[in-house]
């Protein structure tokens, strides 16, 4: 008798809809999806980049060619292409600048490799070798990179121009470079050289006029705050003043508003309005015995303190926004008070000049000359509010730029020069190797090639000419030469021509491409649970909640029975 066999139960892990892929055809997709991102960047990446126009789904409008900016617009869903999003707003973070570079990177690696993939290479061989290579690459920028000697200043403010400049020459405002460059040095050596807390330079937003009209205050710079009527009457201009901030409301509470109070008398509630004058008032007269002229709090000042203060000369502001408020003690000096009592000399700033003045359409309280100045407030100006914005994140990219430079004072030359002297160390280096990962660490010194070939596409240059003429010259020991999209013969030494960018730059950008490839490298299964794609409900009420919740109704509510 034939033995019937066993039936198999059928076992279910996950839930119905759930969607799975694996194996190669799932590392294989990954691949195409970071491609796609890559596609999207790549004509933002050089001088002559193009820039992006996207449009949100409230039908705002912004212009940028930041690479970390308009992966954080498109509003990626794919799993794995989700990786390089991260890593442009890490090198956003870290560094400020290379976010597009740092995505191509990634994205050519994960190419090259494709092919090796598909013919049955184990990604854990292809991780090792782009390991391997990584570590070559910075071992390389390390030995290359030129140090500036901080002794000398103007030496030194040199190197930091330099660096302003080639981050601004792929931004909207590459036609002001030598403008804006000086701004962003200046605002960056404003600041606590042992701190450097970029977030102490304030940015201020002025539509109209033209972009030269921008300005750097040395100092704190505030659009006007909501006044009452007795504010026009307050002078608006101020000589070494002592300046006063406050955490305190300077408005006249009525407690009936928030307490009960029985009175047998008419004369007793007289005395409960006398009582709080006389706070407001004990509290006015002891700011003016400080001998402050200006005063500002993070509260609300309301119309009677700003008609007392109006008649005795002094300026004040209610509603500073905190951030603001901060940099102002960051440079008159003194500290933000929480009451009005027993406050001394030591917590009253002072500054050079104080005014109020109009910029544009706006009016701007400004503290100039001010002698802990460690803040400055950088005034934009431009047509379209999208151009001053798209101004900000460049200003943004090079101020991080410049603060890295001063911290470290390493620098390579741009423009592709250290990307195609590292391929071609790389490209030798791997000769050295037997077996397979002479194959992929050949493939990661071609995929560095990326960036100078990008820089040639998007100048409209022929590519294959121009990196024939660099790999040339890299051979010969001419380790700076890099794109000149401007020079008729397209390459020049780009040391000597002083596109210089900080060595942490390329070594971050380096390292988190070869991250970011190794993490999408070693995915070969995506679970998908539908469910997690729609907008999200939040969690589930215990059963029997709305239940209890309707029971509950009319209870407690006075009604009686009839």
């Amino acid at each position: 008798m034939q033995r019937r066999l066993p039936i198999q139960p059928t076992i279910v892990l996950l839930k119905e809809g759930t969607d799975t892929s694996q194996g190669k055809p799932q590392l294989l997709s990954n691949i195409s999806a970071c491609l796609a991102i890559a596609e999207t960047l790549a004509s933002t990446l050089g001088p002559r980049g193009m820039d992006k126009l996207i449009v949100n789904e409230r039908g705002e409008a912004q212009i940028t060619n930041d690479g970390a900016t308009i992966l954080k617009l498109l509003d990626i869903v794919h799993p794995a292409a989700r990786t390089l999003v991260d890593i442009a707003r890490a090198q956003d973070a870290e560094v400020g600048d290379g976010t597009t570079s740092v995505v191509l990177l990634a994205a050519q690696l994960l190419k090259e490799v494709r092919g090796l993939i598909e013919e049955g290479v184990s990604p854990h061989i292809v991780m090792k070798g782009f390991r391997k290579a990584s570590q070559l690459a910075i071992d390389c920028i390390k030995e290359l990179q030129v140090s500036v000697d901080k002794s000398d200043p103007d030496r030194f403010r040199s190197l930091l121009l330099k660096c302003a400049s080639t981050s601004m020459s792929s931004k909207l405002i590459h036609s002001e470079k030598p403008f804006f460059a000086d701004m962003v040095v200046d605002a960056v050596l404003c600041l606590d050289q042992e701190d450097l807390d970029e977030s102490l330079i304030g940015v201020k937003k002025i539509a109209g006029g033209g972009m030269q009209d921008s300005m750097l205050v040395k100092g704190v710079a505030f659009k006007k705050t909501f006044t009452y009527a007795g504010a026009e009457q307050q002078p608006k201009l101020f000589h070494d003043p002592l300046i006063l901030c406050l955490n305190v409301e300077l408005e006249l509470k009525a407690e009936k508003d928030n307490a009960e109070v029985r009175v047998d008398a008419v004369s007793e509630y007289q005395a409960i309005v006398d009582a709080e004058w006389e706070i407001i008032y004990r509290k006015l007269e002891a700011i003016e015995k400080t001998g402050a002229r200006v005063v500002l709090s993070k509260l609300p000042i309301g119309d009677l303190a700003t008609q007392w203060f109006a008649d005795r000369d002094i300026f004040c502001a209610g509603r500073v926004a905190a951030g603001d408020l901060r940099r102002v003690v960051q440079a008159v000096g003194g500290s933000i008070q929480s009451t009005c009592s027993d406050i001394l000399p030591e917590h009253l700033g002072t500054c050079g000049l104080f005014e109020e003045r109009q910029i544009g359409g706006e009016r701007y309280n400004i503290f100039e000359g001010c002698p802990k100045a460690k803040t400055c407030t950088l005034i934009l100006r431009g047509g379209a509010e999208q151009f001053i914005e798209e101004v900000e994140r460049s200003l943004h990219d090079a101020i991080m730029v410049v603060k890295r430079a001063v911290k470290n004072g390493d620098v390579v030359a741009g423009g592709g020069a250290i990307e195609m002297e590292l391929s071609a160390h790389i490209r030798n280096h791997a000769l050295t190797i037997p077996g397979k990962l002479q194959l992929i660490i050949s493939a990661f010194a071609k995929a560095l090639e990326i960036i100078p070939r990008q820089i040639c596409d998007n100048a409209g240059l022929d590519t294959t000419d121009i990196l024939n003429k660099l790999r040339m010259k890299h051979a010969h020991g001419e380790r700076w030469f890099g794109v000149d999209v401007d020079g008729p013969s397209g390459i020049r030494d780009n040391m000597e021509a002083f596109v210089w960018e900080p060595s942490l730059v390329k070594v971050n950008a380096i390292s988190s491409a070869v991250e970011a490839a190794c993490l999408i490298l070693g995915v070969d299964e995506t679970v998908r649970n539908p469910q997690s794609e729609g907008p999200n409900p939040g969690p589930k009420a215990p059963a029997g909640t709305a239940q209890r919740a309707l029971r509950g109704r009319g209870r407690g509510m006075g009604i009686g029975r009839r």
